[in-house]
């Protein structure tokens, strides 16, 4: 059995795979690979390992029938048709829950980075402009006793919220489909409205999946629903809000600034204003960049690999109706 590696991954996870006598096929250049390639490669195997920013599309999945299993080494599967893949009965797979505590500390970090102003007062050291004095309209904002909001208060969302909590008794507002009852238990969260949470929240933190109802759900409308000294923070998907309509928002001074690891579109253009407004972080889409994080990844995605031509029920399926096929 042949397993196609989209990238160089965490040996960990490699060693999984050659452990249990599969073949390995993998693309180990620096450049992504072309639509081309990545066709030419998954169809010679039996399992694709995914990790990187490939669309697997309908007409995708359609060549590439015979895939006995897909797994993504990522929590997101908005890059694939997964109602396609379900149709011809591919089992995908992802790998949540062990990215939950890197991404947190992400959104922290861009939550902290951008009340202090701090990536616009090093680029002032950097461009030689650093004067002895900090003027007012360089000042940033405490976050002691303010109040986050949580969109989409999952295991990422309530990593994010146990920090907040306990670094600067933040005051949580959540926005879910259900209830997160360890959340209300133990840290005193508030379930609300979107729209209350949007009016009441200091800080707004982000961490839905992509589908079609998240996508640009932080658009014009929603910006002007918040206080003008609010920030943003997204580390979900670039998709989820709406960078024109953000950097008018942060312009006109309908909210204060923004902490962004992802964009839309990725990689962000250099030019992008966004990168110039000094209430602004932005960082290359690095939330799950750590060794351990990614090694753990790694191993998920690879145990997904196995589960799949074993025949057996993925640990971590996206379309868990699909029952796999084995060898």
């Amino acid at each position: 059995m042949r397993v196609f590696v989209t990238k160089i991954i965490p040996a960990p996870g490699l060693e999984l795979l050659k452990q249990a006598g599969l073949t390995i096929s993998q693309w180990t250049e620096e450049r992504p690979m072309t639509k081309e390639e990545l066709l030419a490669g998954a169809l010679q195997c039996d399992a694709l390992f995914c990790s990187g920013p490939y669309k697997l599309d309908k007409a995708f999945l359609q060549a590439c029938s015979h895939l006995r299993v897909i797994a993504l080494m990522s929590v997101g599967f908005d890059q694939v048709d997964v109602a396609e893949a379900t149709r011809l009965g591919i089992p995908v797979g992802n790998t949540p829950g062990v990215l939950s505590n890197a991404t947190a500390d992400m959104a922290l970090l861009l939550m902290l980075a951008t009340s202090r102003k701090a990536f616009y007062m090093y680029r002032k050291i950097v461009n030689g402009t650093w004067t002895r004095d900090v003027n007012s309209s360089e000042m940033g904002m405490e976050l002691q006793g303010k109040t986050l909001g949580i969109v989409g208060l999952g295991k990422i969302g309530l990593e994010m919220a146990r920090k907040c909590r306990a670094l600067y008794n933040m005051h949580i507002l959540y926005h879910n489909r259900g209830r997160n009852e360890q959340a209300e238990k133990t840290l005193g969260a508030e379930r609300v409205s979107f729209e209350e949470l949007l009016r009441r929240s200091d800080v707004v933190s982000v961490h839905v999946a992509l589908t079609p109802d998240t996508r640009n759900l932080f658009d014009r409308r929603a910006f002007a629903q918040m206080k003008p000294t609010a920030i943003f923070i997204n580390t979900s998907r670039g998709g989820v809000h709406n960078e024109a309509d953000l950097t008018a928002a942060i312009r006109d001074k309908t909210i204060w600034g923004a902490g962004l690891d992802v964009t839309n579109p990725e990689p962000m253009h250099k030019d992008n204003p966004l990168l110039t407004m000094p209430s602004v972080c932005v960082l290359p889409h690095i939330g799950s960049a750590t060794l351990e994080t990614r090694t753990a990844m790694a191993e998920l995605a690879a145990k997904n690999i196995l589960a799949g031509l074993a025949g057996q029920p993925l640990p971590a399926p996206v379309n868990p109706a699909v029952t796999p096929a084995g060898r």
